[in-house]
């Protein structure tokens, strides 16, 4: 009897950059990056997760880089006062977790984080970029691309969607800037439908020719891993799904995880990664008590 199918697997090969247990390594990008850095970070692995927040489209991303590299402080020009009657302070480069209630308790935390972050982005070899959307906003005033829109009324904001040549010469410039570094690019499977779904397709087809451009350009130091293509075709069913039907449950999570791991990480170091797995295990499972 011919064996039943119930998936279509993904055939990802293995990464020609490896990702060691030993690595430092920064992790960009959307709600995903956070996911599966927390999941590095668990597992005691050297990690500097979105210190500025989620951040979604390319250029908030390579913006982001670009402060890290620099290290050069937030000033009081980079303040907004958010809308809605927040009554809070933050700025257009970071998520709105970093907001305060004044601009001095606003620049104090975020400068303290960008010194520790700028530090560890030095010291990182590896840097993993996960792509969310390649709808942006514009401040119409500046014509800056924000992060975050901070519910500032929304005619201050020119919303666009970058095409596949604008995305593709940021990461670029990106790379090209770093050549001491190696690059991991993704594109985030949670599907951004306030775009509709066909604006959410068009959108997800410029961030992987955009990838797919980079990695052919930059062989030896840029590599892309299929995490958008593996819930699109291995898991093509909503129990993969938190309730919001956009987000991942926490087993498609695993499951993308368990492949990176096995994409990018040498087999040698799979023990070393179960060892510290057990260790975690065990540790949730300790008595109330012994969780100090």
């Amino acid at each position: 009897m011919e064996e039943l199918r119930l998936q279509t697997p993904v055939q990802a090969g293995k990464s020609r950059i490896r990702l060691s247990v030993s690595d430092r390594t920064v992790l960009l990008g959307s709600c995903f990056a956070d996911n599966i850095g927390e999941r590095m970070r668990a597992l005691g692995m050297d990690v500097l997760v979105n210190p500025f927040g989620t951040l979604y489209n390319p250029v908030s991303i390579c913006n982001s880089v670009a402060r890290l590299s620099s290290g050069a402080p937030f000033t009081v020009k980079d303040c907004v006062e958010m809308g809605s009657g927040a009554g809070l302070v933050c700025s257009f480069s970071h998520h709105t977790s970093f907001a305060r209630p004044t601009a001095g308790e606003f620049l104090e935390n975020a400068n303290s984080a960008l010194a520790k972050a700028s530090e560890a982005w030095k010291a990182a070899g590896k840097v993993i970029i996960t792509l969310g959307t390649a709808w942006c906003f514009e401040s119409v005033r500046t014509g800056e691309i924000v992060s975050n829109c901070l519910k500032i009324d929304a005619k201050e904001f020119r919303r666009r969607r970058l095409d596949a040549g604008e995305v593709t010469s940021v990461l670029k410039s990106l790379v090209r800037r770093f050549p001491e570094k190696e690059f991991i690019f993704t594109v985030s499977p949670v599907r951004h439908l306030k775009d509709g779904a066909h604006g959410n397709q068009l959108s997800k087809a410029t961030l992987l020719l955009a990838a797919d451009c980079v990695v052919r350009a930059f062989p030896d130091r840029a590599e892309y891993f299929p995490a958008y293509e593996i819930v699109m075709d291995e898991l093509r069913d909503y129990r993969f799904y938190a309730p919001d039907m956009i987000h991942l449950s926490e087993q498609a999570t695993g499951h993308i995880w368990a492949r990176f791991a096995e994409w990018a990480i040498p087999e040698t170091e799979f023990p070393e990664l179960e060892r510290r797995r057990r260790e975690l295990a065990a540790a949730s499972h300790r008595p109330h008590f012994l969780n100090k």
